[in-house]
């Protein structure tokens, strides 16, 4: 199996973040929207499992396939471009602005959205027989989540607030390590099981998930659970995004690319070693080990591993 040392890796980061920074409004609200329906339905598929087999574990260790698919398939969750968008306005990426990355953030947070709001819908008439019957046992399993990660945590007053901001930082943690890794190999086997570990701990943990939470609540609220939009968005929805861009920008995207160098800083350096007499040869030795930085995020192609 391939492996991507890290500073590669790195490159690779800043070169997914520049590409999707560019992306037409539709091709990101199109990969959004798929991208959350995907993990939503495997969010679905783990509380079923839980719920019928009465063992978390299990649930948890099933969960990742959504996130696998997902990414195989180059869409786009809000926690991955939290970690990723920031790198390429720091490394100067062209076109790579602040403007740009809060567009791409909210064009990704209404995508998201609505594809987990799809899924919220449909499961919701899966599991009442169209509304026509009181929610099965996995029906009442999601009310009651919906119910104890809002009015619960308000139970706590501040403590509860701080907790769940906790939860939503460990959550990016781990969510957006599973983004990074599915660059660290050009091998789709290594990639699947360097996505699946981080991602099956966040889920069994019970860290908070901005996007799976789009689907838990809304399919808890039509499904009758004991809570309200406002406790959805108050005591869940808002603090758990704030605490997913601190998780994966401060634990993830920040550290690898502090002590694992900048891109276009080890570009810049390359360059001009090329340029003093003696250094050519070690300028493309350099080149072919990875460790100066690829030029794809420069140009209109995709790169080869975006996550």
């Amino acid at each position: 199996m391939s492996y991507v040392k890290p500073a590669e890796l790195v490159t690779r980061m800043v070169d997914a973040g520049a590409y999707k920074l560019r992306l037409s409004a539709r091709d990101t609200l199109i990969r959004a929207f798929m991208g959350a329906a995907l993990l939503t339905l495997a969010a679905a598929f783990a509380v079923t499992v839980s719920t019928n087999t009465g063992q978390p574990l299990l649930g948890a260790l099933l969960f990742p396939v959504g996130f696998v698919i997902l990414y195989l398939f180059g869409f786009d969750l809000l926690t991955g471009v939290f970690t990723l968008g920031p790198l390429a306005v720091l490394d100067r990426r062209p076109g790579a602005s602040v403007g740009a990355m809060f567009r791409n953030w909210g064009l990704v947070f209404v995508g998201n959205f609505g594809g987990a709001f799809m899924v919220a819908v449909l499961m919701a008439i899966y599991f009442t027989y169209g509304f026509s019957a009181e929610p099965s046992a996995v029906g009442l399993a999601i009310g009651e989540i919906g119910h104890g990660r809002t009015v619960g945590y308000a139970d706590h007053g501040a403590a509860g607030m701080l907790t769940l901001f906790i939860r939503g930082v460990l959550c990016n943690w781990m969510v957006s390590t599973g983004v990074v890794l599915s660059m660290i190999s050009d091998n789709v086997v290594a990639k699947i099981i360097a996505m699946w570990m981080p991602i099956m701990l966040f889920f069994y943990m019970g860290f908070e998930h901005s996007i799976v939470n789009m689907f838990l609540f809304p399919s808890g609220l039509l499904l009758g659970a004991d809570f309200t939009i406002m406790d959805y968005l108050i005591w869940n929805e808002i603090p758990t995004v704030v605490g997913n861009l601190v998780g994966g920008l401060l634990f993830v995207a920040l550290p690898l690319y502090v002590t694992h160098g900048r891109p276009t800083a080890r570009r810049v350096r390359a360059g001009k070693r090329a340029a003093t007499p003696g250094t050519q040869v070690s300028a493309a030795a350099e080149a072919r080990t990875g460790s100066s930085a690829t030029t794809t995020a420069d140009t209109e192609r995709e790169p080869v591993s975006v996550a």
